[in-house]
């Protein structure tokens, strides 16, 4: 006679089987005896970790303190200059002769100002699209700091030691470095390439203005060590 308690013991048995069946079917294990439900979680897990890390470090890549540090970095040694230039444009700069083209005095701090901008944000746009200081930063960002520091120390060599000669020697391995770094640039990011343009054109200005000045004053530089 069909009871109750054998009919309830019925339906546990099935439900066991349906349990076995849909754990054999639908989670496999592999060779280890882990089930592959756990695996493809870890798996998810791990995979979800890397993307947020990856938006992470895109959003830090993206953000305003990076910009304005790299943009702002080249005024510093515009600063420095500044203050040697400060001197010896009133006294010593005006004793020179130099040619009727110059540009006038007062041109000089806005232009960089304008220059050391645009490269500092052309710096910051590479450094973005490779993603940091990588690997393949290290050519671009190297030529950029080599002439960054070549800028830098042009200043003191012309207005501070007064040394014409060197000087002219010191920009033009200046503007060559600046056209390699934008031969370097040109494939990672054109706006940052275009945006080192003016300040190409402006130390061919100046590397001509420098080669006059010492052209036309050739017993300065000598009056410095005496």
């Amino acid at each position: 006679m069909w009871h109750f308690g054998d009919r309830q013991k019925g339906k546990d048995a099935a439900r066991a089987v349906k349990c076995c069946y849909f754990s054999c079917y639908y989670a496999p294990c592999c060779s280890t005896g882990l089930c592959l439900y756990d695996i493809s979680y870890a798996a998810g897990v791990k995979v979800h970790s890397r993307r947020r890390a990856e938006g992470s470090n895109k959003k830090a890549m993206t953000g305003w303190l990076p910009m304005i540090g790299m943009t702002a970095l080249p005024h510093l040694g515009g600063l420095y200059g500044g203050f040697i230039t400060r001197k010896e444009v009133k006294a010593w700069y005006p004793t020179l002769k130099k040619p009727s083209w110059r540009p006038p005095n007062a041109a000089f701090p806005v232009v960089w100002t304008c220059l050391y901008t645009g490269m500092g944000y052309g710096s910051y746009l590479i450094w973005r699209e490779l993603g940091g200081f990588t690997e393949d930063a290290v050519v671009p960002l190297g030529l950029y700091g080599l002439q960054l520091a070549l800028n830098w120390a042009w200043t003191p060599i012309f207005f501070g030691a007064h040394k014409l000669k060197w000087a002219l020697m010191e920009i033009v391995l200046l503007t060559g470095t600046v056209g390699a770094t934008m031969w370097s640039w040109y494939p990672i990011s054109r706006t940052a390439t275009l945006l080192l343009a003016p300040y190409l054109s402006w130390l061919c200005l100046a590397t001509s203005l420098n080669y006059r000045i010492w052209k036309d004053n050739p017993d300065e530089g000598q009056k410095k060590d005496e």
